[in-house]
């Protein structure tokens, strides 16, 4: 409905954009810098940051930017099993059955890294995202896992994504195995509030918006509620084109962005 009210030509704020599409914020811009450093070099590398932040949507990004001829992308979020669930979904991932012993099971990955890289010619990347809710036995089995002929060798990249905690148990001494390992590291912060003036203006153009649609007060609240946070200002805008719509509000002000507070359990 709000988007016939506003003429616009496509939902705004949508997950489904293109990597030309993303919003060119300065840690946006930082991460995927880091991340092309680590598609270079090879390696581990860590992105880290607050929910909603735009992790996975950085991700996202980077992975569509590669050629799927020369890389191989395995996507695993810790939450959706056990320990020796993420084993078996890294061989899954490799095109391979899993067998049953952990033993076997890292020989296996290790082996199907190797054939990948030597007889495809193609470099598996491994995102292990939620990882701050590894286990310190788990983390040490990465350091182990993916540790290729003495570290003489580097024939895949692993990002592990979390939340900032995961940098600060990393510190500890017995995870500096791994943490010694990471040759990129990276935190993605909030917005700026200059930066989500133009976060709602660039996507609010991309939905084709002729004119601004929401005022200065509006921003601001927005801003000031969503903290910078770009999943929150994404609900909170989209609550309030809602809003604006079934009030007939040509341009939306404060009072329906209180009102998309109020209705969306953002108060």
């Amino acid at each position: 409905m709000y988007k016939s009210f506003y003429s616009l030509a496509r939902t705004p704020f949508s997950k489904e954009l293109g990597s030309s599409e993303a919003f060119q914020s300065e840690d946006y811009q930082g991460a995927i810098q880091g991340l092309q450093y680590l598609q270079k070099s090879k390696g581990i590398g860590l992105l880290i940051g607050d929910p909603g932040v735009g992790k996975t949507f950085t991700l996202r990004m980077f992975t569509e930017s590669l050629n799927p001829s020369l890389y191989h992308v395995v996507y695993f979020p810790l939450s959706t099993g056990g320990v020796m669930d993420f084993y078996r979904g890294l061989i899954y991932g490799l095109g391979e059955e899993p067998k049953f012993r952990k033993v076997d099971l890292f020989r296996q990955i290790q082996q199907g890294i190797e054939r990948m890289a030597v007889e495809r010619k193609m470099t598996p990347v491994f995102i292990l995202d939620e990882m701050h809710m590894a286990k310190d036995a788990f983390l040490q089995d990465i350091a182990l896992l993916f540790n290729f002929q003495m570290d003489s060798k580097t024939p895949f990249i692993l990002i592990l994504s979390g939340l900032p905690h995961l940098k600060t148990r990393l510190q500890l001494q017995h995870n500096r195995p791994l943490a010694q390992r990471l040759i990129m590291k990276y935190e993605i912060h909030a917005l700026s509030k200059d930066e989500v003036v133009t976060y709602i203006a660039h996507h609010m153009t991309l939905a084709g918006a002729k004119m601004p649609i929401f005022n200065e007060n509006a921003i601001e609240a927005i801003a000031l509620r969503s903290q910078g946070w770009p999943r929150a200002i994404n609900t909170l805008t989209i609550n309030s084109l809602l809003f604006g719509a079934q009030l007939k509000k040509e341009v939306i002000d404060e009072e329906v962005v209180q009102l998309a507070i109020e209705d969306g359990s953002l108060s």
